[in-house]
This record gives C-alpha cells, sequence and structure tokens, in this order.
C-alpha cells in the first residue's frame, strides 16, 4: 500500500508519495493556486499518476485556516456569551507588550459588536452554578443572530473551561432552532483560563469552520472520485494528526500543520544520525520558521498569536502548537525601501503570483531570489528541474533602480538583500534559542524547504552552529515527508491552579490527570483507534507561587505519590532555572495540566542509497561566477544526485538539487552521508 503526504505553501504545493512495500519516495512540486488551494492539491495529484485505488492513507497540511483568518476572508460570525462580557474582544487585555511603542494597534475584533449577544448564566471559578442560564434568552440570541444571517456561532461563557454545563445547553438550543448552523463550544477548543484568549480561540475556530469544510469536503469528494478509498488525515499545530472529521470540526488545531510537519521530519532524521538537540530551519518561499528541540521532543505550548508583530499584539490562540517561531523572510520576499533609507527584505512577498521577477511572469518587486540569481548562488537559466525558466536580465533591470537609488551596482545591491534574508533567518534562530536561554552552538541546524539550504551557512557562521544536515529528500519537499512520519495526536489542557503541597493534592493531581486521559483515549477510540495502541504522555505547567508565568515539566505516568511529587518539584527547579536562571524556596503551583495521547504511526525507515561511484566528475556540473564579500569568484556547481558518498567537498561550492540549492562556505566541508542527507560541517 501506499501513503501520500501533502503540503501547501505559500507559492508550492508538494506532494511525497511513500510505497510501503518496496519503499521508494517520489515526489511531486506544482505551484500553490491561491484562489482556490485545492486546485494545486489536485494538479499534484494528477502529476503523481498514481493510482489512489492503492493508497491507503493520505495526510494534509494546510495554509488555509491561518491564511483565512490573516487575510479576513472567513465566515460571518456570532458570539453568545455572558451577561456583562459583549465586550470581551474588544477590551482585550490592558498589559501591553511594549508600553512606549505609540503604533501599538489592537487587532479589530473578527465579530462586530451587533453580532455580540448576551444571555443570562454564571459560572463561578470552582465550576458552581451562581446563576442557572437563561434559555429564553438564549433562543432569542439565536434568532437575531440567524435573521443576520451568520454562517456560524461562537459560544463563550465565563469559567465555563471548569464547568461547561451552560455551553453545552446553549449547544443543544442552537442545533434545535437550526442544525444548518455550525457551532463552537470555548470549552471544547480550550479548557484552559485566560477569558479574552479562550472567546478569541472559540471566535476564530468558527470564523474559519465553514471555509475549512467546504475545503476538505471538496477534497473527499475529488480523491473519492479518483479511486481514494483510505483514511483522510489533517496535519495538526501539536506535531501529531487527527482525522479530516476533526479538522473540519476544530480547524483552529491546524493553523501550522505544514511547519510543524518539517520539525517531525527533521526529528526523524537527526535521531538516525543520532542526533538529539536540534534547531529545525523551514525556509520557504514566504516565511523563515525555526524551532529548537532538546532531546528530540518538540516543545508544545499553548501561546500562540496569529499576526503578531512589533506593531499588533496579534489574535490570541489557546490550542497546543509546537513551539516556532516564524517571520516574513523567504525566496519570494520583496526588497524594499523604508522611510529612513535604509534597505529591508520582507515581510511582504510576491508569493506564486507574480513570483519573482526573473521568472517573468509579470512581477516587478525585486525578491530574495531575484538577488541570489544575480549573485550567481542560484542557477541562472533554470529552477525546479527545468519547469521554471529563469532570466537574470529581467531580475538585473529591476535591482537596477535601487542601485542607482544607492549609486551603487547591481550586483552590490543583490549582494545587500542576499546578506539581509541571511540576517533575518539568524533572527529567527536567536529567537528560538538565545531569547529562550539556550545556547545555538550546543545543537545541530537542520535545513530544509526551497531556501532554508541557502541561509543555512551564513546562519552557521554568525551563530557559531559546527553543523548542518540537509536532509536526503529533496528539501523543498521535505515537510510533506515529515508528514508521512509523524503520530495520531491528541492533546487537552485543563487549567486548574493547585499548589502542590496542600493537603490532598495529590489526590486532586491524580484525579485531573485521569480526567483528560479518560476524555483523550474515548477521542481516539471514537476515530477507531484500538486503546491498546494509545500512549499518554502527561506534563504540568507551573510556577512559583504568586508568579504569572509557568514553565513546563514532563510528569511520569501512573499513579502520583509522595516520591513522584519530589521529583516533580525537582524537574520544575531544572527547568526554571533554564529558562529564567534563577530558583526559588518557595511554594510551588500546577496552573495547567496537559495530556497527549499518541497513536505511533508506523515508521519509515531511512533506507541507504547504493551509489558506487567514486568520481567526483559526474556530480560536477561546472563552474559559475559569484559575487561574494564584494568581488567575483568561481565555485564548482554539483549536482546533489551524483554526489559519491562519504566524498568531502571543501567551500565555496554550490549542491543543487531539483527542489533547492544548498551553499557551503569557505571554511566549511560538505559530505553526502550513506542515507543520502548533505552534512556540512565547519573547519
Amino acid at each position: 500500500m501506499t501513503k501520500v503526504g501533502i503540503d501547501i505553501g505559500g507559492a508550492f504545493t508538494d506532494v511525497v508519495v511513500y510505497n510501503e512495500e518496496n519503499g521508494e519516495i517520489s515526489w511531486v512540486k506544482v505551484e500553490t493556486t491561491p484562489d482556490d488551494p485545492s486546485n494545486g492539491v489536485l494538479e499534484a495529484i494528477d502529476e503523481t499518476k498514481i493510482n489512489l485505488g492503492y493508497v491507503n492513507t493520505i495526510i494534509h497540511g494546510q495554509t488555509l485556516a491561518i491564511n483565512t483568518i490573516v487575510e479576513r476572508k472567513g465566515a460571518k460570525v456570532g458570539l453568545i456569551t455572558t451577561k456583562g462580557f459583549r465586550d470581551i474582544l474588544e477590551i482585550q487585555r490592558a498589559n501591553r507588550r511594549d508600553m512606549y511603542n505609540f503604533r501599538y494597534k489592537k487587532p479589530i475584533p473578527l465579530v462586530p459588536r451587533y453580532l455580540r449577544l448576551e444571555v443570562g448564566e454564571r459560572i463561578k471559578s470552582n465550576g458552581d452554578i451562581l446563576l442557572p442560564i437563561n434559555e429564553n434568552e438564549v433562543v432569542e440570541a439565536v434568532k437575531k443572530l440567524k435573521e443576520e444571517n451568520v454562517e456560524a456561532i461562537a459560544v463563550g461563557f465565563i469559567n465555563s473551561y471548569v464547568n461547561p454545563i451552560h455551553e453545552l445547553k446553549a449547544g443543544e438550543i442552537i442545533k434545535r432552532i437550526d442544525s444548518s448552523i455550525m457551532v463552537t463550544l470555548s470549552h471544547e477548543v480550550t479548557r484552559e483560563w485566560r477569558e479574552y484568549e479562550r472567546t478569541s480561540t472559540a471566535v476564530l475556530n468558527a470564523y474559519v469552520m465553514p471555509k475549512m469544510n467546504r475545503y476538505l469536503s471538496k477534497l473527499e469528494s475529488e480523491f473519492k472520485r479518483r479511486g481514494f478509498k483510505g483514511n483522510y488525515f489533517a496535519m495538526l499545530s501539536n506535531g501529531g494528526m487527527a482525522t479530516f472529521e476533526y479538522a473540519k470540526r476544530f480547524p483552529i488545531y491546524t493553523l501550522e500543520s505544514g511547519p510543524v510537519a518539517g520539525v517531525m521530519g527533521a526529528i526523524k532524521i537527526s535521531g538516525a544520525l543520532g542526533e538529539k538537540d536540534i534547531i529545525a530551519m523551514d525556509g520557504g518561499s514566504t516565511t523563515t520558521k525555526a524551532s529548537l528541540v532538546r532531546n528530540l521532543v518538540p516543545n508544545i505550548n499553548t501561546d500562540y498569536y496569529i499576526g503578531r508583530d512589533k506593531y499588533n499584539p496579534g489574535y490570541p490562540v489557546k490550542v497546543p502548537t509546537l513551539d516556532i517561531v516564524e517571520i516574513g523572510n523567504g525566496g519570494t520576499s520583496i526588497a524594499w525601501i523604508d522611510e529612513t533609507n535604509n534597505l529591508k527584505v520582507g515581510p511582504k512577498a510576491a508569493g506564486a503570483y507574480p513570483g519573482p521577477v526573473a521568472y517573468g511572469k509579470g512581477g516587478k518587486d525585486i525578491t530574495v531570489t531575484d538577488a541570489y540569481i544575480v549573485c550567481g548562488f542560484l542557477n541562472q537559466e533554470e529552477l525546479l528541474g527545468g519547469k521554471i525558466k529563469v532570466n537574470k536580465r529581467l531580475a538585473e533591470e529591476a535591482i537596477s533602480n535601487i542601485a542607482k537609488y544607492y549609486n551603487m551596482s547591481i550586483e552590490e545591491v543583490s549582494y545587500g538583500i542576499v546578506k539581509i534574508a541571511n540576517n533575518n533567518a539568524v533572527n529567527a534562530v536567536r529567537l528560538i534559542s538565545v531569547q529562550r536561554g539556550y545556547d545555538p552552538r550546543e545543537f545541530t541546524l537542520v535545513a530544509y524547504g526551497g531556501s532554508g539550504p541557502m541561509f543555512a551557512p551564513f546562519v552557521a557562521e554568525e551563530l557559531d552552529i559546527k553543523k548542518i544536515i540537509v536532509p536526503f529528500l529533496p528539501a523543498g519537499v521535505f515537510s510533506a515527508w515529515g508528514m508521512l512520519v509523524s503520530d495520531i495526536r491528541h492533546d487537552l489542557v485543563l487549567s486548574y491552579p493547585l499548589r502542590i503541597d496542600k493537603e490532598n493534592s495529590i489526590d486532586l493531581i491524580n484525579e485531573k490527570f485521569n480526567e483528560l486521559e479518560s476524555k483523550i483515549r474515548s477521542i481516539l477510540i471514537s476515530e477507531g483507534f484500538e486503546e491498546e495502541d494509545i500512549v499518554m504522555l502527561r506534563y504540568a505547567e507551573m510556577r512559583y507561587y504568586g508568579q504569572e508565568h509557568t514553565v513546563k515539566v514532563n510528569v511520569m505516568p501512573g499513579k502520583i505519590g509522595t516520591g513522584e511529587i519530589e521529583e516533580i518539584k525537582r524537574r520544575f527547579h531544572e527547568a526554571h532555572e533554564i529558562a529564567y536562571a534563577f530558583t526559588l524556596d518557595s511554594p510551588i503551583e500546577i496552573v495547567n495540566f496537559h495530556v497527549s495521547g499518541v497513536v505511533k504511526a508506523e515508521s519509515i525507515p531511512l533506507m541507504k542509497i547504493e551509489r558506487n561511484n567514486s568520481d567526483i566528475s559526474k556530480a560536477l556540473i561546472g563552474k559559475r561566477k559569484v559575487f561574494y564579500e564584494g568581488k567575483y569568484e568561481e565555485w564548482n556547481v554539483y549536482n546533489k544526485e551524483f554526489l559519491p558518498i562519504n566524498y568531502q567537498i571543501d567551500g565555496p561550492a554550490i549542491i543543487e538539487d531539483p527542489t533547492s540549492t544548498s551553499l557551503i562556505l569557505e571554511g566549511q566541508m560538505g559530505m553526502l552521508d550513506s542515507y543520502g542527507n548533505l552534512i556540512i560541517e565547519r573547519d
């Protein structure tokens, strides 16, 4: 049988096909169709020429959910909330990340005030009912929202995370009045406290739900028409995957589905090579993503923001998300001059259409790809195995405008754009490492994506990283492969502040973990998985009593006793010192209980390649003039597919594969290992 991974990016849609019987891997890369991403997916599937009747699993990661929110192209949504909380989306939070930032702007609520309706009800913080829900007011609210032709309704009541009885009743009433309206109950998407964040998460889920339902249903229909009879899975932001039905109901869980798949793939590769501590860097067409992984265990948190930048706090999302830093810096990122006459790169990007100027598709904005082409780092005639023809002259003409502005040569400006893009990538890695309290010199850099292997050697030089791994699979489709090695995974987080030294605290800790595990077990069993295949992972988000912020601690499975509590304390002190560089002799509090239910995917073994040739001349394409550090140099250009195993290539050199280009700088050495991974090390 066969497994298929599908990943939609800003400029390209990737499909990777794995044949379980013979271990063969094939791939296809086509341009993304922004107006309807499903068209690009279907085009890529058709181009693979596989018989979907022999495919048992399709795993899909997409950008539809997050793009819908960023572009504000979601559904018309109504909100039903507790009386007195109608303006929670408007008030947001009083604290600001930068109190002296005069350009600070609150995000505009996705639900206008006339669609935010209140009903009488009140749950106390301990879960007791203070005021029973007024069902008649719920009925009236639903009727008003129906008259406004809303497609979806979010229900967010105060303290429903600890007792959801009123939200459940409101959901029943909505479905009784009109079953066609899509409903999101806040406690179903998150059981964490923070009223604004929980309401925001519920609204965002409702905002995306109708569009995601139509999109996934269309894919199901088209795949079925092509003969597919297997299982559909959607990649989730927590590094796992779930059924299409789950993704339709909770699309908010899929926001970072593509990037996290690449991290899971990087973990798989690194484990096989004996690397435990890595920084995964995905350089795409519009963004660069970085994620730090210690001991091959990704860090998952529930503090995520859509559209956050230095002027905007973004929309908060309280769902388990793999810790990724993402910046607007990729192959199609646009170079521009700001109001102080400084040259900038990103965050705006040309994307798939019109793309870089050199593609000759009508693009007018200079991109990072154009600069790399002019400097000679990229092939100056064609890319993507000949699918994309390159016109260097067009790129030079566009860059000449900036060159005249600065009274510099075209090559100098092009290299300036390259350096700025590289520095942006360095900043992404700094944010995920140095700013988190980790030394990047202690990690191996795993670089993939269309531009990742180009950025990587410059990042390594700047941050003194000793080793780079460019995966064996064409780096430009690596995230799609990462989906094939990801597990089925569901996460639940429950806010229940509890001092662990209090009387009966051990009983309550066991009770809360068991409650979450029972719910996850029932979810996975309802999706068709066997109970004996489910592995439970426990975490506690903890802090010193009186603190605001928490750190996450791994908690041992099984019944917790006095001995286990002491070990949890030790782990907390250790984690706190790493995060904040100090510990206290103060009472310790668990704030959030976090449980993950995992069903392990069938392993895809890394296959050693058989390449008998030891003649480097077969891989040598030729020499190319490269403008580097203010002057032209001649660099050797190699075809990765013909590189001999364990042959040392001293930099500077260029290694091309059909989807990306890897650079080896002077002072660096590259070598293809027995699996086909390109290992680059610094002298």
